[in-house]
């Protein structure tokens, strides 16, 4: 009777080839350093920047969405996403609910219908990480942790983009602490709108207990470098500090609560 040294199989279906991890890691690079390069920037070259960070990074969330979960899933995403950004934001546009009255600036690129091309990825550059942290987060309140966390995120966002005149308010009763051209009704309708679209998400995408190729540390860390960057920008080179306190608080609940989770929770 002999004895075989027995090794098991790897499961390859928990691993992506060298070439994807490549094509992931370059996409979000190359992400990353626009955004260093925007604070940086002006004129028509923080034009040009505003609009490829948002689609490299969306490319990145996508492409980590097909790689860890499969295309089927990184496509119900994508047109979900889109179509759900666009709905709301043609009807934010042209009725004033529910963020309140607003405009875009052409200088945001291709127009449909008075919305930019770009904003639905935008949604998409951030719906795919916070979706996840939500899902880690609190799994039977998905839809109200990710509503938060875009609401969060907007925090951020909103400011940075009036400033550089990329859209409007027509400001009217109450606004953001530390953000008087931005409307109070911004924050509450990022939350609504926000709690529907993870809310479809969650019923239409697959739960998985692990993922199926890449982990999740793309998505992991561009979340926390949204949250730390925002803090960053809005102290040294915005001079925003009372945002970079309010946003960064109200981002850095989720970004921490997730990082707690994956620490001390449930394994998966």
């Amino acid at each position: 009777m002999s004895v075989r040294n027995y090794r098991p199989r790897r499961d390859r279906r928990r691993s992506i080839s060298p070439a994807k991890s490549f094509i992931l890691i370059a996409v979000l690079t190359v992400a990353l350093g626009l955004q260093i390069a925007y604070p940086l920037s002006d004129g028509e070259s923080l034009r040009l920047i505003t609009i490829a960070t948002v689609y490299w990074a969306a490319g990145a969330m996508l492409l980590h969405a097909w790689f860890a979960y499969g295309i089927s899933y990184a496509l119900r995403f994508l047109l979900i996403t889109f179509t759900y950004a666009l709905m709301v934001e043609q009807i934010g546009v042209k009725t004033t609910w529910p963020f309140g009255s607003y405009e875009y600036s052409p200088t945001l690129g291709y127009q449909i219908y008075g919305v930019p091309l770009v904003v639905p990825f935008a949604w998409i550059m951030m719906a795919h990480p916070v979706f996840l942290a939500a899902r880690r987060i609190a799994p039977g309140w998905v839809f109200l942790v990710g509503g938060y966390g875009l609401m969060a995120w907007d925090f951020f966002l909103d400011p940075q983009m009036v400033s550089a005149g990329r859209w409007t308010w027509d400001v009217t009763g109450s606004t953001v602490p530390f953000q008087p051209e931005i409307p109070l009704s911004n924050a509450f309708g990022w939350l609504l709108t926000g709690m529907g679209l993870m809310a479809l998400l969650n019923i239409a995408l697959p739960r998985e207990r692990r993922s199926l190729g890449a982990s999740r540390a793309v998505p992991e860390f561009f979340l926390a470098w949204t949250w730390i960057g925002g803090i960053i920008v809005n102290v040294f080179y915005f001079d925003r500090p009372g945002v970079a306190f309010f946003a960064g608080t109200a981002l850095g609940i989720l970004v921490i609560s997730y990082y707690v989770s994956v620490r001390f929770g449930r394994r998966d």
